[in-house]
């Protein structure tokens, strides 16, 4: 190998090495400081992961993702029982236990994807819906089957929706206002405070978080 090949080989490995180092200090230190930067400084909330905190400070949640209400499961049920004291999501069936990494307790998402005619579908949404009846009924409010609204017996194409309708955050007051104890009225002006409405007044539906919903009434219950 002649000094002239070895010399133009060590020139295109030094060229190679500048390059490296370059893009490494641009894509991996600069680039990601300076995105991380801007979202801190705009988009704070976002950037942070869309934490919701209760009246004390503490983090709850995030508005982007689904959370149940249920009651510690007893021995031998096969699901936990939703606690009827709180707002209820829209149904997470569909949702499998993780088994890729079980040191953690993660959530496959997940939705009821049948066609409209499946008979496993059907049999789900009459027994969900037989179940929103019976909950949701009490002694001075009858829930009927025309009242429940789809979200309250099928899950999103995810599983994973942190919001339901208004029409099934209002079928719940009743029930919510009884078990805490609380007036009707004042349990619904609760749910009328966290409609968010269609963006720019045309896009999307009416919706309520329930994370967010939920969040509000533990506080209100704690005065």
């Amino acid at each position: 190998m002649t000094h002239h090949t070895v010399s133009s080989t060590a020139r295109v490995l030094g060229a190679g090495l500048r390059a490296l180092l370059v893009l490494t200090l641009v894509c991996g230190v600069i680039y990601p400081l300076a995105v991380t930067g801007v979202a801190q400084l705009l988009f704070e909330d976002r950037a942070d992961g869309s934490e919701i905190k209760d009246a004390s400070g503490q983090v709850v949640g995030s508005s982007l993702i689904g959370q149940r209400y249920d009651l510690p499961p007893r021995a031998g049920e096969a699901s936990p029982a939703p606690d009827l004291r709180w707002f209820q999501p829209r149904p997470s069936r569909g949702l499998g236990a993780n088994s890729v990494n079980t040191q953690y307790a993660l959530l496959v998402s997940g939705a009821t994807n049948r066609s409209g005619d499946n008979e496993e579908l059907i049999a789900w949404v009459r027994e969900a819906r037989a179940a929103v009846i019976q909950d949701n009924s009490t002694a001075t409010y009858e829930v009927k089957p025309a009242d429940v609204p789809p979200d309250a017996v099928t899950s999103s194409a995810s599983g994973l929706d942190p919001h339901i309708s208004p029409a099934y955050a209002r079928l719940q007051i009743h029930r919510v206002a009884e078990r805490n104890g609380l007036d009707v009225k004042e349990v619904g002006s609760l749910v009328a405070a966290h409609t968010t409405g269609r963006l720019l007044g045309f896009l999307g539906e009416p919706r309520v978080n329930v994370l967010e919903l939920n969040t509000a009434l533990r506080d209100l219950t704690r005065e």
